[in-house]
């Protein structure tokens, strides 16, 4: 079981740019034991995606504690409602309310075959819906500034812990989370925080993800 409280999210192009391998670098992070791997990758094609998905999930399972919540974006979901066999999706919440409002039986077909699901919450209002469409998790940001988010101040501590009290499901804090600041945001409730850049260009995930230990 693992027993970090990090999700670690993915980004292909900032670790290319860094020269090195994309699944190379799954393989140390999922070595790593964070809490779970998303997978973002919003540049790719439904094909492109779920290709690479299958690749990053082959490298999660041979890690027997490191789970994969695939992330699917605007074009991730088929027709049907297909993910294919993955269990763990994460789609943005204007997405997900529409698919429940306007599909919703391909909607109730897609969350019976799902283990986890989440949403992506930028207000109390967000979570609040997040948790009526059946979200098991959310993540709330961003909380602090960060490079991701130029020009955009943080909603900071209080926005997190406001989320944390409107409902009852796990929230995971992202935006320029450090492990000088993990803490802070432990503090309010939230279950855990999610980390990108860091994690896709650091020399060793183990040592990051042990910086983050409770």
């Amino acid at each position: 079981m693992a027993t970090s409280d990090i999700i670690c999210v993915t980004n292909k192009s900032i670790c290319e740019k860094s020269g090195e391998i994309f699944l190379e670098r799954i393989r140390k992070v999922a070595e790593a034991r964070p809490l779970a791997i998303i997978l973002r990758e919003k540049d790719l094609s439904l094909e492109e995606y779920r290709e690479l998905a299958g690749e990053v999930s082959k490298i999660c399972k041979r890690v027997e504690e490191s789970r994969l919540y695939e992330i699917i974006l605007e074009n991730g979901i088929d027709k049907n409602g297909s993910v294919n066999e993955f269990t763990s999706l994460h789609m943005p919440l204007w997405k997900l309310e529409e698919l429940y409002k306007n599909q919703p039986g391909v909607y109730a077909e897609l969350r019976s075959k799902l283990l986890h699901l989440g949403a992506s919450c930028h207000s109390v209002e967000d979570a609040k819906l997040a948790e009526k469409l059946g979200c098991t998790y959310i993540i709330a940001g961003h909380i602090y500034n960060t490079d991701c988010k130029k020009g955009l101040e943080g909603r900071g501590l209080g926005f997190l812990r406001d989320v944390v009290e409107s409902v009852s499901i796990p929230v995971y804090a992202i935006g320029g989370i450090t492990p000088e600041n993990i803490n802070d945001v432990r503090n309010t409730g939230a279950s855990g925080a999610c980390i990108m850049s860091t994690s896709m260009t650091c020399e060793s995930p183990k040592d990051l993800i042990m910086s983050f230990k409770k």
